[in-house]
């Protein structure tokens, strides 16, 4: 194969140049894990995905998602961002794209439906492949010195910081307000020291926009173990988050809706539309948002 096609979208955006940027590598059939890790680092996002056939045909495609340290098993912007794209070319491995793709991951099988205005693709929401889970808790203080913020900034009403997750783990973390986010200055050796032989790859800080309501909230995410130094937008971390919101919320059954804004400090703002299914526990979380591409290419590489 002399060249490998590729798409660039920015993912939980409505403008080019906003929202979490995601290469889409289409022709990536005999690709090794070396070659795939390699072309992410040479992409230097947040996060490269590479579209293969499905191992059983009545999926749409197999995916591998690799950040510039490593694969895993789940995220949430190279979905949305991947069903997208191919959304956008209409078919994979002839055949056609419905209104919505289903992916084999490492993870398990995600399903991620499809947004369209007049037929056209413009965005696209997940659902998790695993159940909302909490791990373990952590220190405030420890927290609080890896974000270079006063231990009074974390606030501790509803929760201590702790683990949560879809499909990848993420320390959560409530601040009393959006001014703390701002000053955020991660620690990258402190942080890493704390996450070793954890879980979690990273943080997910966020705060109350406005006072009066859960429902809209602004987050900054930290994943040096991944090798993301501040991300743009973290699909897979605001669907465990809006996960965690669900499960504290006194109501025991019902949908819960949240509006998330992230990437605001980094000048990529993501607009994030999450919801959680409650029943009891939670069950279900989904992710989703627009996007659009920006660029496409050939990767000469064999």
């Amino acid at each position: 194969m002399p060249s490998r096609r590729y798409v660039v979208a920015d993912v939980f955006t409505e403008q080019p140049f906003g929202g979490n940027q995601l290469a889409v590598v289409l022709d990536s059939e005999g690709l090794t894990t070396t070659q795939m890790q390699a072309i992410t680092r040479e992409f230097n996002f947040s996060e490269c995905t590479f579209v293969l056939p499905p191992d059983d045909p009545t999926y749409t495609a197999r995916v591998r998602i690799f950040t510039t340290t490593c694969e895993v098993p789940f995220a949430g912007h190279p979905n949305v961002g991947t069903a997208y794209v191919l959304a956008r070319m209409g078919e994979a491995f002839g055949r056609r794209i419905g209104d919505t793709v289903w992916f084999e991951e490492l993870a398990g099988i995600v399903p991620v439906s499809i947004h369209t205005v007049h037929g056209v693709a413009t965005g696209a929401t997940l659902t998790a492949p695993e159940p909302f889970q909490l791990g373990e808790t952590y220190d405030p203080a420890a927290v609080a010195a890896c974000l270079r913020l006063n231990p009074a900034d974390i606030l501790l009403e509803r929760h201590v910081p702790c683990e949560a997750s879809v499909g990848l783990p993420f320390v959560m973390v409530e601040l009393t307000n959006t001014d703390a986010l701002s000053r955020i200055r991660p620690d990258a050796e402190a942080s890493c020291a704390l996450l070793e032989n954890r879980r979690a790859g990273g943080f997910h800080v966020y705060a109350r926009q406005v006072p009066a309501t859960h429902a809209q909230l602004r987050a900054r995410n930290f994943c040096p173990l991944l090798g993301s130094a501040e991300d743009a937008a973290t699909g897979s971390a605001n669907a465990a988050l809006a996960g965690l919101l669900a499960s504290l919320d006194p109501l025991t059954e019902g949908m819960f809706h949240f509006e998330v804004t992230q990437g605001v400090e980094m000048g990529r703002p993501s607009h994030l539309q999450l919801a959680a299914r409650k029943a009891g526990a939670v069950i279900t979380a989904q992710v989703g948002g627009a996007c659009i591409s920006v660029m496409q290419g050939a990767l000469h590489i064999d």
